[in-house]
């Protein structure tokens, strides 16, 4: 099942993505969909309707160098327990929307990763009980003022401007995603390629560590790290995330 949240008329609604191709539909659900899920009849056409991030998290919580090439491009070693950091709420954005670059900083990369939604109210959540508080899974894309993440010394500036987590196009739900196929292309032109296997720390283990010091609540997001091969971006470039069985997140570079 995917689950989008879209616009129509300036109305906000959530719905169930169904079809292939140009007869892609989606059918209105009533509220949201942490729950049982309830049809109101309402159809659109794809086409019709402004697709938005798929949630609106209390949280973000992400996780650095969790692919090793990733980690060693980087300059560093894999660390031996997640490396945890927050991107605030306000960074989010949805399939689409632009990427504003801020004046404030020089460079500024795309990092492609697999985010986790998470379903439930939870805390304390053991490895081999996490698939019950996951409700599916999207693109993300864990945008980074790399200059700043260097100068800084921590990484809250760096990776806090708005629009610098685009996420979509929508929640894949009932899919394996243990080893799937993760990749950025920048203006067409790939440049990230790896594969879910390759996580050093797997979602489950993620999930149980997360949740040792912090409650997730319905629609937070983990960002589970990006392979290697992030680079910068310009004003006018356009970054697409695609993960296999989920779809593609595409987003332009604009002045801010």
């Amino acid at each position: 099942m995917r689950i989008a949240r879209y616009s129509v008329g300036g109305e906000v609604s959530f719905g169930i993505v169904e079809g292939t191709g140009d007869s892609i539909e989606i059918a209105e659900i009533a509220g949201h969909p942490f729950g049982a899920i309830e049809f109101t009849g309402v159809r659109h056409p794809l086409s019709r309707v402004r697709l938005l991030a798929p949630v609106l998290p209390s949280k973000v919580v992400a996780i650095g160098k969790n692919y090793a090439e990733h980690a060693s491009e980087m300059g560093g070693e894999v660390p031996e327990a997640p490396l945890l950091f927050l991107k605030p709420s306000t960074a989010v954005v949805g399939d689409g929307d632009p990427v504003a670059y801020p004046s404030s900083s020089t460079r500024v990369d795309y990092e492609g990763e697999l985010a986790v939604v998470i379903g439930r109210l939870c805390r304390e959540v053991p490895a081999s009980r996490a698939n019950d508080v996951i409700l599916g899974y999207t693109c993300a894309n864990d945008v980074t003022a790399r200059d700043q993440q260097a100068s800084d010394g921590q990484w809250s500036r760096a990776k806090g401007y708005d629009s610098f987590c685009p996420l979509g196009p929508w929640i894949a739900t009932g899919i394996d995603v243990a080893d799937v196929a993760v990749s950025t292309r920048l203006n067409g032109e790939v440049k990230q390629k790896g594969r879910t296997s390759q996580l050093v720390h797997k979602i489950p283990d993620l999930i149980a560590y997360i949740t040792t010091c912090m409650t997730l609540l319905p629609g937070d997001v983990i960002l589970t790290g990006t392979p290697a091969g992030v680079g910068p971006m310009q004003v006018g470039d356009e970054v697409t995330v695609e993960i296999e069985r989920i779809g593609q997140l595409r987003n332009p570079v604009v002045a801010r």
